[in-house]
């Protein structure tokens, strides 16, 4: 089967944080994952300058960035085209504020006492397609004025290969080495494909595909 660079290659991630420390500490742990691409910088004029100039699949952007505030990204970002996925990694971040950053269209909010495996975790969902809250904001997704969920399922390249697969009954396994990627990234693409169609299984998925998204295949 050939092989196309999307499956190939790493999730490009672009790490903006004002704290030199945290941010190379993590870019260099994250960066031990061959499955992961990152790159860093301290400010969002930074940020906008390599978007301008490279692709990235997903930005881990903080709340706090001294004069700067994550909700000034998006704005600016879109504007010059970058139209791929946000996740905000933050020590703290008011319910309020964090409502108002979904409703811009951030796709996770993570907070710093979670642990470097869990975060991983978090990028591959969210550059898969799907969405992560961190627990103490659950209910902010349950929100359908807040939570990006609330339109109609659209899945991306990703997801439709990876469901035509769960389709055709191959294992994790199997589709990981069709599309040579990680066994973990299928099962982030597997998360955002039941937060999408509200299921919470394989055979439920099934079900509700043939049944209602038979034209997004």
């Amino acid at each position: 089967m050939p092989l196309t660079e999307p499956e190939n290659r790493p999730i490009r991630a672009l790490l903006i944080d004002d704290h030199a420390l945290f941010r190379q500490s993590v870019a260099q742990s994250l960066a031990r994952d061959p499955h992961l691409s990152i790159e860093h910088c301290a400010s969002i004029r930074d940020a906008l300058a390599l978007l301008s100039q490279q692709s990235f699949d997903l930005v881990l952007l903080d709340h706090d960035l001294g004069a700067e505030r994550a909700s000034q990204f998006l704005p600016a970002a879109r504007q010059i085209g970058y139209e791929g996925r946000v996740l905000v990694v933050t020590a703290w971040v008011s319910d309020n504020e964090a409502r108002r950053l979904l409703r811009q269209g951030v796709n996770g909010i993570f907070l710093k006492q979670g642990e470097l495996g869990e975060l991983a975790a978090a990028i591959r969902t969210v550059a898969a397609g799907g969405n992560w809250l961190d627990h103490s904001f659950a209910a902010l997704g349950e929100d359908p004025a807040a939570s990006p969920q609330s339109a109609p399922p659209a899945f991306n390249e990703r997801q439709r290969k990876v469901l035509r697969f769960v389709l055709e009954g191959l294992s994790n396994k199997e589709i990981a080495w069709r599309l040579q990627i990680s066994e973990s990234y299928v099962k982030a693409i597997l998360q955002s494909l039941f937060q999408k169609t509200g299921v919470r299984t394989r055979g439920q998925l099934v079900r509700v595909a043939v049944e209602q998204y038979e034209d997004q295949l």
